[in-house]
């Protein structure tokens, strides 16, 4: 069913873990499959000031090909430029991964997803213009976001309900 490149990144992610002071942060999740990903990125200047992605980190809850893809867009991602880095796309991880099953493509969205919000986040918290297909995938991740908050907030709100009515 995987490659053998998706059951490496898989067992040996690469770039995993919370990154201490990162530039910006981007999360993902899909109600569909219940995976959540943190994107964690570190931007720092190179010698012609281009914004250069210097560190990419990744906490994923999810299954082999989110986990996968998140390992292999942080890797594709690392020393890019922000306008480079925001062009990779779901179709460039799984490419690299050798192939995904149709079912899981959706793993590698989020991972690109995941990318793209932080980015995103960068760009916004230093009031900086936002590319329009930038904000055309934002718009999307948050409206997707905001169902899975919402959702969550409900469960929370039910097993509270049932503590409370067991004491």
């Amino acid at each position: 069913m995987y490659t053998d490149r998706v059951m490496d990144h898989f067992r040996n992610p690469r770039n995993m873990g919370k990154m201490d002071d990162p530039s910006a942060v981007g999360r993902v999740g899909r109600v569909a499959c219940g995976d959540v990903m943190w994107f964690y990125i570190k931007v720092e200047p190179d010698g012609d000031g281009r914004e250069i992605i210097t560190d990419v980190s990744w906490e994923t809850f999810g299954c082999t090909a989110a986990i996968a893809t998140s390992s292999m867009v942080s890797e594709i991602a690392k020393g890019k430029t922000l306008e480079e880095a925001v062009t990779i796309t779901n179709r460039d991880a799984a490419e690299q991964l050798g192939g995904l099953p149709p079912i899981k493509m959706h793993c590698s969205a989020l991972a690109a997803d995941a990318l793209n919000e932080a980015i995103y986040a960068y760009l916004t918290e230093r009031g900086r213009e936002i590319p329009e297909a930038l904000a055309k995938r934002h718009e999307r991740v948050a409206k997707e976001m905001a169902t899975l908050d919402k959702r969550y907030q409900n469960l929370l709100e039910a097993e509270g309900e049932q503590t409370g009515s067991s004491q």
